[in-house]
């Protein structure tokens, strides 16, 4: 458990700067500003920090002796995470509309809020 505060602090630093990204991504693809330029580092550069800030989750759930579908509100962040990348995909490649790109940021946002909140609280139902 000695490395457990560097890995949460990799953890917490990789997330803030995933959802950076993601925003970054998403207000250049609404101002009509190219991205795919091939092997441009806007697209690799997410892909890298996902893999860590996964990698780190799993290697604080292995240290801290949690899983999901055991722990409800881990199991609770994973079902998001999930919704989360779905709504991703849609603000950035598959919502053919500025209205739909917009709305599954929107609920992309809320739902990266809902995954900090639960991580702090430990509780998966905020409304209760």
């Amino acid at each position: 458990m000695e490395h457990y505060g560097l890995i949460k602090l990799i953890h917490q630093s990789s997330a803030a700067l995933s959802l950076s990204l993601f925003v970054l991504r998403a207000a250049l693809l609404n101002c009509k500003i190219p991205v795919s330029t091939g092997n441009n580092l806007i697209q690799v550069i997410p892909h890298v920090v996902d893999t860590i800030l996964l990698t780190s989750a799993v290697a604080l759930a292995v240290m801290a002796r949690q899983a999901p579908f055991v722990d409800h509100w881990l199991t609770a962040k994973v079902v998001a995470l999930l919704v989360y990348i779905a709504l991703g995909s849609l603000a950035l490649k598959r919502a053919r509309t500025l209205a739909g790109r917009l709305l599954s940021l929107s609920l992309a946002l809320a739902t990266f809020g809902y995954i900090v909140w639960v991580a702090f609280t430990k509780n998966p139902a905020p409304w209760l």
